[in-house]
C-alpha cells in the first residue's frame, strides 16, 4: 500500500512539472501597441491598486481602458481618477455573460494592435509590460496568458490553495507531458492576444455564454493555429483573491469550478483526482497506523512527502504559508466541499451571487 500512495504522490510532480516565467531582461525592439482592457463591476477598491501599477510601468501601454459593467459603486470615478479611459458597457444582452460582454465592448473601442484583458483584482510589477512584450515577441506568439501570483494575506485565503493548483494543472501546459507552448486552456485574469487572432475567432462574442470563456477561447485559437504560451505570473502580475471574506471565496470558486472540470482533458482530470486521493490516503493511513498493527510504520513519511510536495508546488504560484501545506488535508476537504456544491448547482441550474449579479451556474453555453 505504501508504494501505491507514493505512486499517487509522484503524479503531483508530473502534473505540475514546471511553471516558466516571462523573460526578465529589458525588452529590446519595437513594442506592440497594447491596449489594456479591464472589465470592472463594483471594483473601486481593486482599481486603485491596479491603475497605480499600470501608471508605474517602465514601458507605458498604448492605452488603458476600463469598461464599467453596470457598477453600483464608484468604479467609473476611480477609473477616471486613475487616468483610464472609461467606457460604460451597454445593457447586458440575453445569452451573454457580464465579463465577456465587457471585454467585447472594450475590444471594440480600443485602437491597439494587441489586447491585454486583465482582471481588476490584479496588479502589475513595474517592469511587467516589458517582460510581457518579450514573451509575446518570442516565437511570434499570437497569445500569452499568465496565471497571476496569489498574494495571500489572511488565514481563510489559504483555502484557495488547492483550487489554484488545480487551475494550473488543468491547463496541461505545465505537466511533464505537456508544453507551455501548447496549452489546453488559458488563464482568465490575464490574456494578451493579437488583435487579428482575436477577431479571427470572433472575439468574446464566440464565447459569450461561457462561464470560463478563456478555456473555450483557447480551443478556438488552437483550431486556427494561433501560437500561444502560458506561464506563471510571479514578478509580473500578482493578485489577492477574494479579500472580502470567506463567503466571497466560496461563491467565487463555486461559480466556475465544476464547469472548469468539464473543460479539462479526461486524462489530466483523472490524474488530479488520483493525486488528491493519494493525499487523503496518506493522511488517513498515517492517522490510523498507531492503532492498526498491520499498517506500515513508514506511513507518516508519506504524509510528510505529500506536505513537502504541496508546499513546493504552491510556492511557484502563490504566497501560501508552510502551515497550509502541513495541513493540506483540510485544504483538500474544503476543495471537495466547494467543488461538489458547484457541481450540484451546475446540474440543477442553481444560482450564485457574484458582484451583486445572479449567475446561473448550470448555464455553460
Amino acid at each position: 500500500m505504501i508504494w501505491v500512495v507514493l505512486g499517487l504522490w509522484a503524479l503531483g510532480f508530473a502534473l505540475l512539472w514546471r511553471v516558466p516565467r516571462c523573460p526578465g531582461a529589458p525588452f529590446e525592439g519595437t513594442p506592440a501597441r497594447v491596449s489594456l482592457v479591464v472589465p470592472a463591476r463594483n471594483e473601486e477598491a481593486n482599481l486603485r491598486r491596479l491603475l497605480a501599477s499600470t501608471d508605474a510601468q517602465t514601458l507605458p501601454f498604448h492605452e488603458v481602458i476600463v469598461v464599467d459593467d453596470a457598477s453600483t459603486d464608484r468604479t467609473a470615478d476611480v477609473a477616471r481618477e486613475g487616468g483610464a479611459a472609461v467606457h460604460s458597457a451597454p445593457p447586458l444582452p440575453e445569452g451573454w455573460r457580464g465579463k465577456a460582454w465587457a471585454c467585447q465592448h472594450g475590444a471594440r473601442v480600443s485602437t491597439g494592435d494587441a489586447l491585454l484583458f486583465l482582471d481588476a483584482d490584479t496588479t502589475l510589477r513595474s517592469n511587467a509590460h516589458e517582460r510581457i512584450q518579450s514573451a509575446y515577441a518570442a516565437g511570434e506568439r499570437g497569445a500569452v496568458s499568465l496565471g497571476p501570483y496569489h498574494d495571500v494575506e489572511r488565514p481563510y485565503e489559504e483555502l484557495s490553495a488547492i483550487f489554484n493548483l488545480m487551475t494550473f494543472m488543468g491547463l496541461g501546459a505545465f505537466s511533464a507531458f505537456g508544453s507551455p507552448d501548447d496549452p489546453r486552456g488559458l488563464f482568465g485574469p490575464f490574456l494578451l492576444i493579437d488583435r487579428d487572432a482575436y477577431e479571427g475567432v470572433g472575439g468574446h462574442e464566440a464565447v459569450r455564454g461561457e462561464i470560463l470563456e478563456h478555456m473555450t477561447l483557447c480551443g478556438l485559437l488552437r483550431e486556427r493555429g494561433v501560437r500561444m504560451w502560458c506561464g506563471g505570473g510571479r514578478g509580473v502580475v500578482h493578485t489577492r483573491m477574494y479579500p472580502d471574506g470567506l463567503a466571497s471565496l466560496i461563491e467565487g470558486w463555486t461559480k466556475a469550478f465544476a464547469a472548469g472540470a468539464s473543460k479539462t482533458e479526461t486524462g489530466t482530470l483523472v490524474m488530479t483526482v488520483l493525486w488528491m486521493t493519494g493525499g487523503m490516503l496518506a493522511f488517513l493511513l498515517t492517522a490510523l497506523s498507531p492503532w492498526i498493527s498491520f499498517l506500515s510504520p513508514w506511513f507518516p513519511l508519506t504524509y510528510v512527502a505529500y506536505a513537502v510536495s504541496v508546499y513546493a508546488m504552491l510556492r511557484r504560484i502563490g504566497r501560501f504559508s508552510v502551515w497550509s501545506s502541513a495541513l493540506y488535508p483540510l485544504l483538500m476537504v474544503a476543495f471537495f466541499v466547494i467543488f461538489f456544491r458547484s457541481a450540484l448547482l451546475r446540474r440543477t441550474g442553481g444560482q450564485v451571487t457574484w458582484k451583486d449579479r445572479s449567475i446561473d451556474a448550470g448555464q455553460t453555453s
